[in-house]
């Protein structure tokens, strides 16, 4: 553990901590914003840090003590005492080497998560709508908001594809590994006969982008308006306000139909066209890195089984990480925190690995 980083950054946290107090930087609302972010994220790395610093200070102590001890009954307190301090140090240890990780920069950023029915017809569309309902019942536990931006449901309650936002703290660090196939293992309402079907979802999760991280150029587009309405012709608006718009140098095509006005369907439309480039981007340098993307628990491949969830056995199993719960109904409906922790523990398992 490199103790002369923690203690430069125990230094630029006092500094920080002195700036936002200055009634200068204060009368600056932009400035002191800025500088009160940059403070409140090294603020969990000193406090663990000064705790490490007590633990060690304390062990040390300890050992000083029991050299010089020569009651039996006192030599057996500072034994206990010392045992216990090994392990809150090794316990702060692992956790400054967590801390110290590089951050994903997009882990504080709301997301943009497409829905996808894949291989399985009908079935694929249903169970895609039991998906759309956990992300968002998951979004709702952890008071999140969540936007549609595009849901369109087959006549019998299914869904071909589905684009919906979710607003929050720390959303994408949550949901970044939910990208990939989920496999579905069930009897199909539509079945006669009781036999299990396979089909496949794919879903989805992009980090929203900032109009100043993506440039787009208005002549790379090519807008289409259209009506919108819904399953079997409801809903149908009258004016054409949906918006479908293609890039037309990626091919990437989006499209919005949720609101009446043909503006606020536009800037949806746009939303997602912008985090779908910066994605883009992203993955394609991630590509460049190969010993990172070892170091992580999903590709982000969207072809990537990660998933299944076996209605017969009520489990659900995740392929990365080898864990299946066998609380399915919980899972599906919104249950999900454990099997998130998990596969956030595991990838901060596999870049300490990496980084030995």
């Amino acid at each position: 553990m490199n103790i002369q980083k923690l203690q430069n950054i125990k230094a630029k946290y006092l500094e920080l901590t002195s700036q936002i107090s200055d009634p200068k930087v204060i009368s600056n609302n932009k400035e002191w914003t800025a500088l009160s972010k940059e403070q409140s994220l090294l603020e969990p790395i000193v406090d663990a840090f000064d705790n490490y610093l007590k633990a060690n200070n304390d062990l040390n102590g300890a050992l000083k003590l029991l050299k010089t001890e020569k009651d039996a009954q006192m030599v057996e307190l500072v034994e206990l005492e010392i045992e216990e301090k090994r392990a809150l140090v090794e316990e702060l240890t692992n956790q400054l080497k967590i801390l110290l990780l590089p951050a994903d920069p997009n882990d504080e950023k709301d997301v943009i998560m497409e829905i996808r029915a894949g291989a399985g017809g009908d079935e694929a569309g249903l169970f895609g709508a039991v998906l759309m309902r956990m992300y968002k019942m998951y979004a709702a536990a952890n008071r999140w908001n969540v936007e549609d931006i595009d849901v369109g449901f087959t006549e019998i309650g299914g869904i071909k594809e589905v684009t919906f936002q979710i607003k929050g703290k720390g959303v994408y660090s949550k949901l970044k590994f939910e990208s990939g196939v989920h496999r579905v293992q069930r009897v199909p309402e539509t079945e006669t006969q009781g036999r299990v079907h396979t089909s496949t979802v794919t879903v989805a999760v992009l980090p929203e982008a900032e109009e100043v991280t993506v440039d787009i150029n208005e002549k790379d587009l090519k807008v289409d308006t259209y009506r919108s309405g819904g399953a079997g012709g409801q809903h149908v608006n009258k004016t054409e306000s949906a918006i479908r718009i293609t890039h037309i140098p990626t091919g990437i095509i989006v499209q919005c139909q949720d609101e009446r006005s043909q503006i606020k369907n536009r800037d949806k439309a746009m939303r997602v066209l912008r985090s779908k480039l910066y994605d883009l981007s992203r993955i394609e340098a991630e590509k460049n890195m190969a010993a990172e993307r070892k170091a992580q628990v999903g590709t982000g491949d969207r072809s990537e089984r990660i998933r299944t969830y076996n209605y017969s056995q009520g489990r659900v199993s995740d392929h990365r990480i080898g864990m299946t719960v066998y609380t399915l109904d919980d899972f599906v409906n919104g249950q999900i925190g454990a099997m998130v922790e998990a596969l956030r523990l595991a990838d901060q398992t596999a870049k300490l690995e990496s980084e030995k």
